[in-house]
């Protein structure tokens, strides 16, 4: 399939400080038994996309134990909206490096690095997967109460086009504990409070939030702390960091944050929230979740350690795929040996 991509191929042949992320042969096999990598053939956007995924801007011959967002060189508008190139995490824990992409997918990285004249070739045990659109990730992790109020709203368009976003996203059980006061709120009101969890012209990624302040895309303030070894947006605990999206990162928090109580401050523990919409009842289902399907499940994970995935509807990752927003696909036969040639 790189030959698909003559441009691409000659542009490669004369990079210089780049690293390649080069699937191994066992990823290879895995994609041609595939039906993602029939779609895949017949997509040349799509091939291009996922080649650039897995081209690094600049040489890293080794990863650090404290997490990097390094940018690829997957700039179209098609599939990433992040100024300066969409990213993966990589995390180096002992001799081992991960690298973390779209859905907090994992890929291990295999032996030694191989270098070359324009820089060095990692192996990875498998695919990169493209981060996806705020909505379906929102969805694919669970997040159907958000993903469900966006919608209700007709968000959805207008946050997925946003460029550079960091999205500050409440659990299913966060909604459901404030059930009563979502119940009676407004549609300003209601608007409101999601922007509130927005912030646009940011991409504040886990290594970055220090004890510091954010703009909201509604004009509010949120305060970061760094408590007992968590990052707290207001009072609430980001329980799983770095979700990886289009146009920036997600992180889901355990509290739905309230832009009436911007003061609200975590627990001196460090490890509970403080309730921000006094009053506020819980039901037993999650709000805002008909009609909302999940398609995946992110697990908690530490702090700037990623996450793990499972996909539990394969049409659901078929869809993924069709829409041009790639699943987990078998990058080595895009890459094949052509990686070692240059």
């Amino acid at each position: 399939l790189l030959q698909t991509q003559p441009a691409l191929l000659n542009s490669l042949s004369n990079a210089t400080n780049i690293t390649i992320l080069a699937p191994s042969n066992d990823a290879l096999t895995a994609f041609l038994q595939s039906s993602a990598g029939v779609v895949a053939a017949n997509n040349s956007a799509l091939v291009a996309a996922l080649l650039q995924y897995h081209i690094l801007q600049g040489t890293y011959y080794n990863f650090t134990t404290r997490p990097q967002f390094v940018p690829t060189l997957l700039n179209s508008a098609t599939y990433a909206n992040v100024t300066g190139g969409q990213r993966i995490e990589a995390i180096r824990n002992g001799t081992n490096t991960t690298i973390y992409s779209g859905f907090v997918e994992r890929s291990a990285v295999q032996g030694v690095p191989v270098n070359f004249t324009g820089g060095t070739v990692h192996v990875i045990n498998k695919v990169l997967t493209i981060p996806q659109s705020d909505s379906t990730t929102l969805a694919a992790a669970n997040l159907t109460s958000l993903s469900g109020a966006l919608s209700q709203l007709n968000l959805v368009n207008a946050i997925n086009s946003l460029r550079d976003v960091t999205i500050f996203a409440p659990s299913n059980v966060a909604f459901s504990r404030i059930s009563s006061a979502l119940s009676n709120a407004s549609t300003t009101d209601l608007t409101n409070v999601l922007s509130y969890h927005v912030v646009n012209g940011t991409v504040g990624y886990s290594s970055r939030l220090t004890n510091t302040t954010l703009r909201t895309f509604g004009g509010q303030n949120l305060t970061i702390r760094i408590q007992n070894g968590s990052i707290f947006v207001n009072s609430a605990r980001v329980t799983t960091p770095d979700v990886l999206v289009a146009n920036g990162v997600v992180h889901i928090i355990d509290a739905v944050l309230n832009p009436n109580a911007s003061t609200a401050t975590p627990e001196a523990s460090g490890t509970s929230t403080s309730a921000v919409f006094p009053g506020a009842t819980s039901a037993s289902e999650a709000p805002y979740t008909s009609g909302v399907t999940q398609t995946a499940t992110i697990t908690n994970a530490p702090i700037g350690a990623g996450g793990a995935v499972t996909t539990s509807s394969s049409a659901g990752a078929m869809k993924a795929i069709q829409t041009g927003m790639v699943g987990a696909m078998g990058m080595g036969a895009l890459f094949g040996a052509g990686a070692y040639l240059l």
